[in-house]
């Protein structure tokens, strides 16, 4: 036993050492030491080293040492060689040694005093004071207990409450102490380490009895665990003697009352938190557990049975506090102690209170079971509770209402297992009823409580069992249920419950016998036992299988029978409406209309009745709307507003039923119906909705004026919103008014402000309202104005900001430009060449701003800027109206920035002949617009244009056919300028003679066009050398082509304007220029068909000329020697044969 004390020993030096910093700031004496703070405190714990043992007789002798081990002969040489080995030699050492000499009786009541110090939380710890006197009295060779002084008060029960406990608290039950005889008598029989233990559970009883109920009995339910752990030790426990048994039970005692007490008391405290009953069912825990290790002392009659009560007791409290784990143990225990105790037959108690407690135990067993969900262990249990009862009427009571109870449960809430034993249990419960009642009968007791009791309960059962059936649609077993209960054999059938009615009237609605529902019911009514929300469902059941047909006289029914008789009603027509459909809405319709119905909703007190009543017929009226079902929705609206008062505080509401009312009968195509009633609401409440209610009757009326007005008139409204406008073009274009839907988007796009929340972007706004221009024709100026404010407003705020970032700003943007560029197209077609050149130059700006890396948009814009330009002159040549230098000035500056894109033309396309075939056409038309444009510009534009075509001759991009527009260009307009015009055309023909399949024809008109330009220049000069120069070219070009290459009508014109030429030269006398162009005309002549009437002419003709000529000569010769005249007969014979 002496081995026991060296863990206790060496936490005190442990101790010490932790303290040893204090010890210079406190007084020398040992006692203030214990009184530290118990902040400076820890708890003291085994140690983990194994000091020496202890030995009393055997073994070594006194001072020898065996091994590391050493023996002592006392416990002061013990304490005094720990004290050498673990504590420094200073003021401390010198404090622990005076320690060691704690026993001595002039130290003793100063560490009595000091024992017990106060906690934080108002309790006491013992723990330094216990070791105090334990060190004290194991240096001086004696062990007495230390008997702490109380500083608290006591809150005992009676002085509390002046009776004992509360008796509607189970907790509050107290259990008389135990009178045992003084443990001091027999303190030879009591080892050391046990009367230590037993001191210190003594100690923690008391502190449990001082304990303030504002304070926290945590902390001594734990330090009471752990006394009684070491108490039952094998070494403690076996050799527990009967003084010591006796003591432990009057410990638990105590400790039960202490319980009782504090329970009491905080029940008078505010805010008593919630964890205060579970630290105190600890606590009652710790007393039942302590009767358990003490065991059955044999002076304590039924000790088994009594211990078994406090485990009982302490499992109910848990099982409260729904810790089912621990209340399970606890009535385990007393289970096995009380089953013990019955089968050994030691228990003094009567049998019927034996078997009483034991019938408890079993079923707060099978309850907490079913807590925990094992449901079949729970049954088990009160089917071996049968076999407890013995024909006690109590017994059969209380076994049956767990029963109950269990069913209705199970009835209430479907089992995890999915199956549910409600039908079973509640017969089980029936039956015990039954056999109560027959052994209370056979005691002689047939009137009496019990038996009164038991019919009650069977009752119950019964009613219960019938609520099952009907769950279970067993609607037979619910008759044959009600008929038991109304036959007389259980309760009179003047008192019945109310809920027989019920499930009676369920049962025969369920087997489709309606007239029996029917008198169930009415017989409900009839009946004031029956509560009126009874009645209210019962009627709702009904009437949601009979129909609506018998709605009448059920709500009828119910406005005489309930008090709330509005309520009543309202379920009544909520079940009505139940499912909906045509002819439950009429029913309805008619329900409400009903003026006694009505005048149930009047009263003040039934306000929310009446709110509701208007808000169940809005409700059925707004889905038959959805449905389209006109003609009911407006039935149901009109009837909703009969619950609606007439004051000036539901005028809104009233206003709100004649919008809708007003949208009904639109959808009815009764526009004077639907505009008489948007004309009340917009007395009553004039608003935005009104507003529009009264334009979309305009529109229906397709009066697009008015329309338009009273959409204008929506902006000066209160409350309007922007939203409406966009409303409003739906609604137009919805009724095919275009005009209406464009006024609408121009009001929307007028009040439009980036700060302001709008319904649509600003270029949303503008795409919508071009989109709906295109739609009709002749709306090219409007599109126009619009696509230019778009522009305007790209240019002011920036693409981003107009257009929006990302790909809905890309889309808009593509949106706008292919919509100008379109436009440029269509109305180029149809020659509308101003609005063609507007279009153009605006896909140009907008194009521009869209970036590629392609470069595609780069050469589109510079396409629109060329066609614009030409639409332009076209413009101008259509209208005949020349160009303001402000046009031209613009014009120029487009082509300009066109000329600075042509370059990169070439990269943005994957073909190189299409590349080609594109950068050609442009740098053409460009050449062209700007030589066009030169002829216009007053200072230094003509001197320009050569330089102009030389440069595009000179360029891949040149081609004959577009040096032969340039020449046809100079040569033709207004501004004639011949040497552009006979450069372009040389150049020209020189490009088509060229080319590996010269086109003849267009080299024909070249031709032709140089013809007349050198013989106008011949004229004005005075020669014709040019002439014959291109004529002998062209013969060049002739000689040798097959027949019809050539065109056959332009060298005919050629063989007949050389031919004539001849005789403007005989004209004139010149004999040698009239021989060459006789000559070349009839050379040319030669290779066309078609001039062979003429070829044999032509060559008489030209011999008689040389004929004539070589006379000439001759007579010439002569005459001028003779001083000859000019006015030879030959010359005038060449004139003649010319002139014919």
């Amino acid at each position: 036993m002496a081995e026991g004390l060296i863990p206790y020993i060496y936490r005190a030096i442990k101790r010490m050492r932790r303290e040893q910093k204090y010890y210079r700031s406190l007084s020398t004496r040992p006692s203030d030491w214990f009184g530290l703070p118990s902040s400076h405190r820890k708890v003291l714990r085994p140690p983990a080293i194994k000091l020496g043992s202890f030995s009393e007789g055997g073994g070594a002798a006194d001072g020898e040492t065996t091994g590391r081990h050493r023996r002592y002969r006392s416990m002061q040489d013990f304490y005094a060689s720990a004290d050498d080995a673990f504590l420094p030699e200073s003021n401390g050492r010198r404090q622990a040694k005076e320690m060691a000499r704690f026993g001595s009786s002039r130290s003793r009541p100063a560490a009595a005093a000091n024992a017990k110090t106060a906690t934080p939380g108002g309790g006491y710890d013992c723990n330094a004071g216990v070791v105090a006197g334990v060190m004290g009295r194991l240096c001086s060779g004696r062990l007495e207990f230390v008997n702490t002084a109380r500083t608290t008060r006591h809150l005992n029960n009676s002085s509390w409450f002046g009776k004992e406990g509360n008796p509607n608290l189970l907790c509050g039950m107290k259990i008389s102490e135990l009178s045992s005889p003084d443990l001091r008598s027999t303190s030879k029989d009591a080892t050391p380490v046990l009367r230590l233990l037993l001191d210190d559970v003594e100690s923690s009883v008391k502190v449990a009895e001082s304990l303030d109920p504002s304070c926290s009995p945590a902390g001594l339910a734990a330090r009471l665990r752990l006394s009684l752990s070491s108490l039952n030790q094998p070494a403690s426990a076996t050799h527990l003697l009967e003084p010591v048994k006796i003591h432990l039970w009057k410990l638990s005692y105590r400790l039960w009352n202490a319980c009782v007490d504090l329970s009491n008391a905080s029940e008078l405290l505010r805010g008593d938190p919630p964890s205060r009953k579970a630290e105190l069912a600890e606590l009652r825990h710790v007393a039942a557990d302590m009767l358990c290790i003490a065991g059955l002392p044999l002076a304590i009659p039924s000790a088994a049975f009594k211990s078994a009560s406090f485990f009982h007791k302490t499992g109910l409290i848990w099982h409260e506090l729904g810790r089912f784990d621990l209340a399970a143990g606890c009535f385990e225990r007393a289970t096995e102690l009380a089953s013990a105790a019955h089968s050994e037959g030691t228990s003094k108690i009567g049998d019927e209170e034996e078997r009483q407690l034991l019938l408890d135990l079993h079923i707060a067993r099978a309850r907490t079971a079913w807590e925990v969900g094992d449901r079949n262990l729970a049954i088990a249990l009160l089917n071996r509770s049968k076999n407890l009862i013995l024909g006690s009427p109590s017994g059969f009571r209380s076994l049956a209402e767990q029963f109950l109870l269990f069913g209705k449960l199970d009835l209430s809430k479907k089992s995890p297992e999915g199956r549910s034993d409600a039908s079973r249990l509640l017969t089980e419960a029936m039956d015990l009823c039954e056999k109560g009642i027959a052994a209370a009968r056979s005691r002689g007791a047939s009137g009496g409580v019990e038996t009164l009791e038991l019919d009650g309960l069977k009752s119950r059962c019964l009613r219960f069992l019938a609520a099952d059936r009907l769950q279970a649609e067993d609607y037979d077993g619910v008759l044959k249920c009600v008929r038991a209960l109304r036959s007389g054999s259980v309760v009179p059938p003047a008192v019945e419950h109310p809920s027989v009615k019920y499930v009676a009237m369920k049962a025969w609605i369920g087997v489709r016998r309606l007239q029996e529902a029917e008198r169930e019911l009415m017989g409900m009514m009839a009946s004031k036992e029956v509560p009126e929300a009874a009645c209210v469902s019962a009627a709702e059941a009904y009437l949601s299988n009979a129909g609506p047909d018998k709605a009448g006289s059920v709500l009828l029914g119910l406005t005489g029978r309930c008090h709330a008789s509005a309520a009543a009603a309202l379920r009544v027509v909520q079940r009505v409406a139940e499912g909906g459909g045509r002819g439950r809405a009429k029913v309805l319709a008619e329900l409400t209309a009903d003026e006694k119905v009505v005048a149930l909703f009047q009263p003040s007190a039934a306000t929310k009745e009446r709110e509701a009543m208007h808000a169940l017929l809005w409700n059925c009226g707004a889905e038959h709307f959805r449905f389209k079902d006109y003609e009911v929705s407006v039935d149901l609206f009109e009837k909703s507003m009969l619950y609606v008062p007439r004051d000036e505080e539901h005028q809104s509401r009233r206003a709100n039923c004649f919008r809708v009312l007003s949208l009904c009968h639109l959808g009815l195509q009764q526009i004077d119906r639907a505009q008489e009633f948007i004309e009340q609401a917009e007395k009553l409440e004039p608003n935005i909705k009104c507003s529009f209610l009264k334009y979309k009757i305009y529109l229906e009326k397709k009066d697009e004026n008015e329309a338009i007005k009273q959409m204008q008139a929506m902006v000066s409204c209160i409350d309007f919103n922007p939203e409406f406008l966009t409303l409003c073009t739906h609604e137009a274009i919805s009724c095919r008014l275009l005009p209406v839907a464009i006024a609408s988007l121009s009001v929307l796009l007028n009040i439009y402000s980036p700060g302001k929340k709008m319904p649509m972007t600003e270029v949303a706004i503008l795409r919508n309202l071009i989109s709906l221009l295109h739609r009709s024709p002749n709306n090219e100026l409007e599109i126009l104005k619009y696509t230019k404010y778009a522009r305007t407003r790209m240019v002011e705020i920036g693409v981003e900001c107009f257009f929006g970032k990302g790909a809905v700003g890309s889309r808009e943007l593509n949106w706008l430009a292919g919509i100008s560029y379109n436009m440029g197209l269509t109305t180029g077609n149809e020659k509308k060449y101003e609005f063609c050149a507007k279009f153009f130059e605006l896909a140009s700006a907008f194009y521009t701003a869209i970036t590629d890396e392609e470069g595609v948009n780069q050469a589109t814009s510079c396409k629109c800027l060329i066609i614009s330009v030409g639409a332009l002159l076209n413009a101008e040549k259509q209208k005949e109206v020349t160009l303001v230098d402000s046009d031209v000035k613009l014009a120029l500056e487009m082509l300009v920035r066109a000329e600075k894109i042509l370059p990169c033309i070439s990269s943005s396309f994957n073909d190189p002949r299409e590349a080609q075939a594109v950068n050609q056409s442009l740098h053409f038309l460009h050449t062209y617009c700007t030589y066009e444009l030169m002829n216009r510009v007053k200072d230094g534009g003509r001197s320009q244009q050569l330089q102009l075509i030389k440069s595009f001759a000179a360029s891949k991009s040149c081609t004959g056919h577009y040096l032969l527009q340039l020449g046809l260009a100079a040569s033709c307009s207004e501004h004639y300028d011949p040497e552009v015009a006979e450069f372009a055309l040389n150049a020209c023909l020189s490009a088509l003679i060229a080319s590996p399949s010269p086109d003849y024809s267009s080299i024909s008109i070249v031709i032709r066009k140089l013809v007349c330009l050198s013989a106008s220049r011949g004229n004005e000069v005075g020669k014709d050398d040019g002439t014959y120069d291109i004529y002998r070219k062209a013969y060049q070009i002739i000689l040798g082509l097959k027949e019809g290459e050539y065109p056959i009508e332009e060298g005919k014109w050629l063989a007949m304007t050389a031919w004539n030429k001849s005789g403007i030269a005989v004209r004139m006398q010149q004999v040698a220029n009239a021989r060459i162009w006789m000559k070349m005309g009839l050379d040319l002549a030669r290779h066309f068909n078609g001039m062979d009437k003429y070829i044999c002419g032509m060559e008489e003709y030209l011999a008689n000329f040389e004929r004539l000529c070589c006379v000439g000569d001759g007579g010439n010769n002569e005459g001028e020697g003779n001083g000859g005249s000019r006015n030879s007969p030959t010359t005038g014979n060449i004139v003649q044969i010319c002139r014919e």
